[in-house]
């Protein structure tokens, strides 16, 4: 699954970003529209962290965490 930050995500977002563009959205409005609906979609929603590391340090982390 893309999450923010990688190629896909950005590719996308600015897939959308160009559209909004073109259909007379301003450059910030435009930004701002395609990350909202990219972050509504469940797909390219992050998913958390994938490892133990990056849940934190042990004495941090929530007791519910899986």
């Amino acid at each position: 699954m893309p999450e923010p930050g990688s190629k896909k995500y950005d590719t996308k977002r600015a897939r959308l970003r160009k559209e909004a563009e073109q259909s007379g959205v301003s450059d910030q409005d435009a930004n701002k529209a395609a990350n909202d609906s990219l972050q509504q979609d469940p797909k390219w929603r992050s998913q958390g962290p994938r490892t133990e590391r990056g849940r934190g340090p042990k004495g941090e982390r929530s007791e519910n965490a899986d």
